[in-house]
């Protein structure tokens, strides 16, 4: 899925009100408040000595129209590696793959990919979505012989919606914890349909919403639909549950 031209656009216009509340350049809010760094295919180290990170901002003309600035961009990311935004996986199943974090536990991703012309998560795929689970878990539990040790970490806006949150056990949905991810998909991904348009809708409100605050204790994160939550639970009560 590679996101339309709006989805950039929308996070450049939100690093213009991220600057205004803070006080800092939009060069930093655009590193600090966007996803841009990772949508470059810069990494997740948001270095901004990167070659790809100082070859944006060093075009990016602060007393520029907001139009300009999009433009750029825009432009700018046709030329970069933008296959190395998505996240190395050990292995895929349907709409679910997994890696290894980088701090221990296997970590959980989601692509909502087109099924059969349905949403990935409508009611008649459900089973089709926990076979998935299923098939992960246990491929985490015939690939690591540690796996009796490990935790299961997923960390989205998702965990917000019902039809996905019910494809999960109890005690893993619990466990969520609202993060701040202000550079990254599992928030920013919120305002994109599976087909990568934008959802013109959530992404107005938002705009609108925090053009209202007058500084940032104003709670800047509620300006979003949702948060990002951060969810846990050990792999092996996650095989019980799949398994029974």
């Amino acid at each position: 899925m590679r996101p339309a031209r709006a989805f950039f656009d929308l996070q450049v216009r939100f690093a213009h009100e991220a600057a205004r509340l803070t006080g800092a350049p939009l060069v930093g809010a655009l590193l600090e408040w966007t996803n841009l760094y990772v949508r470059f295919g810069a990494g997740r180290a948001f270095d901004p000595a990167h070659p790809l990170w100082a070859a944006y901002s060093s075009g990016i003309d602060e007393s520029a129209p907001l139009a300009q600035q999009c433009e750029w961009t825009w432009r700018y990311l046709q030329r970069c590696p933008t296959h190395r935004a998505s996240p190395y996986v050990i292995a895929s199943f349907g709409c679910f793959a997994y890696a290894r974090d980088a701090h221990g536990g296997v970590r959980l991703h989601f692509d909502p990919r087109v099924d059969r012309g349905m949403s990935p998560l409508d009611i008649r795929r459900r089973h089709a979505r926990r076979a998935e689970l299923q098939r992960l878990i246990e491929h985490v539990c015939e690939h690591d012989p540690a796996w009796s040790s490990l935790e299961l970490h997923g960390t989205s806006w998702l965990y917000n919606v019902p039809a996905y949150r019910g494809l999960f056990p109890d005690v893993y949905v619990a466990s969520a914890q609202p993060v701040p991810r202000w550079r990254a998909l599992s928030l920013w991904g919120q305002f994109l349909d599976r087909h990568g348009a934008l959802r013109e809708m959530p992404a107005a409100g938002m705009l609108t919403r925090v053009a209202q605050l007058r500084n940032i204790e104003e709670g800047i994160a509620q300006c979003f639909p949702f948060q990002a939550l951060a969810v846990s639970a050990p792999i092996q009560l996650l095989r019980e549950h799949f398994s029974a």
